[in-house]
């Protein structure tokens, strides 16, 4: 891939371009080799012009706050692209709707919904990502999902092409939405309800406490792995993995976490094999025990 025209766009612009960039730094495993291109773009005309200069001739992908991503140990062939603070400010519409960026994160938004007195964003508080990563997988936590607020979304397709989409428009699943694969999100508009802030904030913290009771913190995880087997049975996928594999089961420096089993675990500077064969792993196993096909939540991006 030629990059000379990339690397004179980048002294021409204010946004920060990197070459042979470290995934590690970019994900919440601590995981993945190097991409060709990382690019942050400190404003919508800096990110046309890239995607038009750059005109698909390479992979692209989007990274939020990192999550819930699994990078390949291998290189990258094309461009990482985060959106940067531009692209993170949260504003009221009205009285119940708020806009908010979508490289702002989720805690961001139920906390600003939460000053203005808006209900509904309380469950925001307890999911680690960003609103664009939020919106694309239809993230959700405490029987509330992003679909529940979500009006629309201001996009940038990959010709540099604005479009809004109004959630009417968008199927929307567990844990998936089926917008186009061709699209960067920029903002979206959210409507709630009027509340109590008291009120509000007492729900967060409650659904915080259960949080961190369930689930472990501060260490290097993408949260839950595998998602819930919706319509296959009513066990949790926990549940599955407890009683179908040893919770000991490690792969080089990957391990299963002790306090949820569906959080697998970076201890000991796990690469991607390891990680990869651990999934694996875990999915044949409760296969062969249960018949249920698990389905990925975490991205892996190879």
């Amino acid at each position: 891939m030629n990059l000379e025209d990339i690397k004179e766009f980048s002294k021409q612009i204010s946004a920060n371009i990197e070459f042979d960039k470290n995934l590690k730094q970019t994900n919440w495993f601590n995981i993945g080799g190097k991409c060709k291109i990382f690019f942050k773009p400190s404003s919508l005309t800096e990110l046309k012009n890239f995607l038009k200069l750059y005109n698909n001739r390479g992979k692209i992908f989007i990274i939020g706050a990192g999550s819930n991503v699994l990078f390949s140990d291998e290189d990258y062939e094309g461009v990482v692209i985060k959106l940067g603070k531009m692209f993170s400010n949260i504003s009221l519409k009205d009285e119940t709707t708020i806009i908010a960026g979508s490289s702002s994160t989720d805690k961001q938004l139920s906390e600003f919904a939460k000053n203005n007195g808006i209900s509904g964003f309380e469950f925001l508080s307890c999911i680690p990502g960003s609103i664009g990563g939020g919106i694309k997988m239809n993230a959700g936590c405490f029987k509330n999902e992003f679909k529940d607020i979500l009006l629309s979304v201001q996009a940038i397709d990959m010709d540099g092409n604005i479009r809004a989409i109004n959630t009417s428009k968008i199927k929307f699943d567990y844990r998936k939405s089926d917008f186009s694969k061709d699209l960067i999100f920029l903002s979206a508009t959210f409507r709630g309800k009027k509340g109590n802030i008291q009120l509000i904030e007492k729900q967060i913290n409650d659904m915080k406490a259960k949080k961190n009771l369930a689930q472990p913190s501060k260490i290097k995880t993408s949260g839950s792995t595998f998602k819930n087997p919706v319509n296959q049975t009513k066990k949790k996928v926990w549940e599955l993995i407890k009683e179908s594999v040893p919770l000991d089961t490690k792969f080089g420096g990957a391990s299963i976490s002790k306090k949820h089993c569906n959080f697998f675990v970076n201890e000991n500077n796990a690469n991607f094999d390891d990680m990869n064969n651990l999934i694996n792993f875990v999915k044949d196993k409760v296969k062969k025990k249960t018949g249920i096909d698990l389905e990925l939540e975490i991205v892996r991006v190879i």
